[in-house]
Parts: C-alpha cells; sequence; structure tokens
C-alpha cells in the first residue's frame, strides 16, 4: 500500500491523533517499550523510529523528530497534513540559560525566540511568533501539580547552531532578555502547527548547562528523563 509521504512508512490510520516527539529515535523505543501497550512499529525510515500503541487505553503515537528545525518541520507537516495529526509533544533536552535551572529542571516553553530565516518563505510584512498551545500548556500546569512536579514555564530559544565560535559567550544576550533556555526544534514545531491548524507543546529537561561547562551523558538523556516523559503522556491523554 502507498503511504502518504517518502519518510514515513505508516499508512492512514496507523498515527494516532496525538503523538509524542522526542528527537532521539531510540528514545521513542525506550518509551513505546516501557509505557506503551499493544505496540506497533509504523515506521523505521532513516532510522527515525515510530510506534502507536495505547496509554491508559489511550490510543498515542511516539515518533523521532531528529536534530535541528529542518528536520522538526518535516516531520511535523507531514504528521499535520498527510497523516491528520491533531496534537503534537515535542520531548526533548536543553541547555540551561538561567542559573535557577540546574540539571533535571522541568521546562514548558510558551514561545520560541530564533535565529534561524525559516520563516523567510511566508513573505510576512513583520516577526511571527511562535507559541505553544495555550490549552496544552495549561494541562501541562494542571498535569506537573498533580505529579507534584516543577514545571517552569517561559521563552526558549531554538537555535540552528550548537557549536559555535564563541561558545556559551553567544548565549549571555539571550540570557539577558529573560530566555529559559536553548534548544534547536521548539520554533519549527511550533510554526508549523500554526501555519497548520494543530496543537502543538515542547516539554524539556535541562541536560546540560552552557555556562557552568555541565552535562548529563548521552546514556542518562535516554534513559532518565522519566518525569518529563510521564507528564507528557499525562498531557496527552487529558
Amino acid at each position: 500500500m502507498k503511504t502518504p509521504t517518502v519518510h514515513n512508512q505508516a499508512t492512514l490510520g496507523q498515527i494516532a491523533e496525538t503523538i509524542l516527539l522526542p528527537g532521539d529515535p531510540l528514545r521513542a523505543k525506550f518509551i513505546a517499550e516501557n509505557f506503551l501497550e499493544d505496540v506497533q512499529m509504523y515506521t523505521q525510515v532513516r532510522g527515525m523510529y515510530g510506534y502507536t500503541g495505547t496509554y491508559k487505553g489511550t490510543k498515542l503515537s511516539v515518533q523521532g523528530s531528529g536534530m535541528g528545525g529542518p528536520s522538526m518541520a518535516i516531520y511535523a507537516h507531514e504528521l499535520i497534513n498527510a497523516y491528520k495529526v491533531k496534537k503534537l509533544i515535542r520531548i526533548g533536552s536543553a541547555g540551561s540559560l538561567q542559573p535557577n535551572l540546574t540539571l533535571g529542571s522541568l521546562i514548558g516553553a510558551t514561545a520560541a525566540s530564533y535565529n534561524t530565516n525559516y520563516t523567510s518563505q511566508f513573505n510576512l510584512p513583520g516577526t511571527v511568533a511562535p507559541v505553544a498551545s495555550f490549552d496544552l500548556m495549561a494541562k501541562a500546569k494542571e498535569s506537573a501539580k498533580k505529579m507534584n512536579l516543577t514545571l517552569n514555564t517561559g521563552p526558549i530559544l531554538s537555535s540552528d547552531a550548537f557549536y559555535t565560535l564563541d561558545g556559551a559567550d553567544d548565549l549571555r544576550r539571550w540570557q539577558q532578555v529573560g530566555l529559559l533556555a536553548v534548544e534547536m526544534e521548539a520554533a519549527s514545531l511550533y510554526l508549523t502547527a500554526q501555519i497548520g491548524g494543530a496543537e502543538a507543546l515542547c516539554l524539556l529537561t535541562i541536560s546540560d548547562l552552557p555556562f557552568g561547562n555541565e552535562e548529563m551523558s548521552s546514556e542518562q538523556r535516554e534513559r532518565s528523563l522519566t518525569d518529563m516523559i510521564n507528564l507528557a503522556l499525562d498531557v496527552a491523554i487529558s
């Protein structure tokens, strides 16, 4: 059977209306194997695993989205427009920009500033603001309270650059305007969802401290982000 896109092996109906989007495909595999029931893999194109199962009786999908805004934009666009996904929840790692956010802190990104020209394709007569779905963020705050988790909410930076000539010094000005953290995908997700009429939310765990030279290992990133995963799952079925 022909699939709707060349980047995904799923046929129509195989992907749930709500999907979790970790960047790392191995994190998607970990979530599917440890949190979902009746799981079926629907894609492994380009090593980007996607699964559908149930969580507490609700149909739910999880799929890797890769690294960076362009990769996220491709998957989000196809999920929304080809597979009719209605709610997309990114779960990822981020670098802290504020001293009160330490390794393991949870963030709900209300908006995402960016240093990319992604929006130039839309020929807008001004600057667009990529923002989270208010309803999903409200559910995240409610779920966090119920689960006794501290969810720090506020704006973040989505950056195209992981390595820069000036290192952490490039982030100082973003820190000064109050952004909580830096990652790479939220702005593309939010804009793609806004254009496609879908809801989107980005939940993040602080995995490194750019100004303190501390970071989680890759194994810790894959395995130890349970609070964020549980929070995202609760939001997904709310």
